[in-house]
């Protein structure tokens, strides 16, 4: 069975086309979860009473669905709202997913999606048998792709937030990171017994997505290609406190530092530094990164305990990558970038020149004046569509089976 878990909030516009893409769906067995939500509060809020009735017309639209089995958690009507600090998109999801779990058997998968996402008839099968083939895998990272709106600025705004995150994750590839994932609440999914070994989702206003993730790498393979693709919305919108909407926000209003392009060579001195984990098996070497989780976590010898209490060498290894994790490395290239700061187009113009060089022909006019907040919109579409090309194959090479 598909357990299907799906946190709403302010979504009325967009629920017909969410309820269609469900409907066309060719697998049938699936069960679909969805959690209704904001806080309390809000309805004594007038400048959120309107998402507070938008939620209210979301839960009479559900009721009315006879196509498919749809279960409802009713988290926004007055009195059942969130209280105190436990809200947001994180302790939705956590809800709707614990629902699931307490019902589900443990090789039935639960998929996670948003109510602004839209994916075709063969999705959830393909979701099905892709754990079907790589019954090990733990979890699955799906692919996804932002489509072009008519609005240019957010589509600036989403080319450049989707270029930031395929260039993140392309570089962990290329440093055969653990991490090379990008974790999006719309588009992940896990079997019920890897959700159950690792205690489910711990709550989060937001971002949760990037942690139940990391939680679930720590515990085994995560799968990053899929035959079908998940299409979120690009929309300006600050329903959560970071991710993709705070991003566009933010970055159109010119704001772009929380999600700079870092320079590849940043990149380089992860890679070499995880490189040498094998070797701090006996002692550990000092690098940048090993100075910088010395002072982070405030141990002159990061890796010492790992040592005395890992036996086997290969498990050392895996124990470095726990440590050193998927947040360890956002939080070291974020420390690089403040010591080295190097501007954005620069960043990604060395990195494809130094790495890509025979592909770009294509690319030449774009890269010579290359410009984020000037540059054509093609420019930037371009630019994009390279990196999806790269991640692809990258995605496609990784295939367990």
């Amino acid at each position: 069975m598909l357990y299907v878990a799906v946190p709403i909030l302010n979504e009325t516009e967009l629920l017909d086309r969410f309820i269609n893409c469900i409907s066309f769906q060719t697998y049938k067995k699936f069960k679909i979860f969805i959690c209704v939500n904001q806080p309390d509060e809000w309805w004594d809020d007038l400048a959120k009473r309107k998402i507070c009735q938008d939620n209210v017309r979301t839960l009479e639209k559900l009721k009315s669905i006879r196509e498919f089995d749809v279960v409802v958690i009713d988290k926004s009507t007055r009195g059942n709202g969130w209280k105190g600090r436990r809200h947001g998109v994180g302790w939705a999801r956590k809800t709707v997913m614990d629902a699931i779990n307490e019902m589900a058997r443990t090789d039935d998968i639960i998929l996670s999606l948003d109510a602004d996402t839209t994916f075709r008839e063969k999705y959830f099968s393909t979701i099905v048998e892709n754990f079907r083939k790589n019954p090990d895998a733990v979890a699955l990272a799906v692919p996804y792709f932002h489509d072009p709106v008519q609005d240019p600025e957010a589509y600036r705004a989403i080319l450049r937030y989707e270029i930031y995150m395929r260039y993140y994750s392309i570089n962990l590839w290329r440093i055969k990171s653990p991490y090379s994932f990008t974790a999006l609440g719309s588009a992940m999914a896990c079997p019920v017994s890897a959700y159950r070994v690792i205690g489910g989702m711990t709550p989060k206003m937001s971002g949760e997505d990037f942690y139940f993730l990391q939680k679930l790498r720590k515990y085994g393979q995560i799968l990053i290609w899929n035959e079908e693709k998940v299409y979120p919305a690009a929309r300006f919108s600050d329903r959560v406190y970071f991710g993709t909407g705070p991003a566009m926000i933010r970055g159109n209003a010119g704001d772009w530092s929380g999600y700079p392009v870092y320079s590849s060579e940043f990149f380089d001195e992860i890679g070499e530094t995880c490189l040498l984990f094998d070797s701090f098996y006996k002692r550990t070497q000092q690098t940048r990164v090993t100075e910088f989780l010395s002072s982070l976590l405030k141990e002159d010898d990061p890796f010492k305990l790992l040592r005395e209490n890992t036996r086997d060498p290969q498990r050392f290894i895996r124990a470095c990558h726990e440590k050193f994790d998927g947040l360890r490395i956002l939080q070291y290239l974020r420390m690089r970038q403040n010591q080295q700061p190097e501007k954005d187009e620069v960043s990604l113009r060395n990195f494809l020149i130094k790495y890509y060089s025979p592909d770009l022909e294509q690319l030449k006019k774009t890269l010579d004046h290359l410009d984020f907040k000037h540059g054509t919109v093609e420019g930037l579409e371009k630019i994009r569509s390279f990196l999806v090309k790269k991640e692809e194959e990258y995605q496609f090479s990784s295939r367990l089976l």
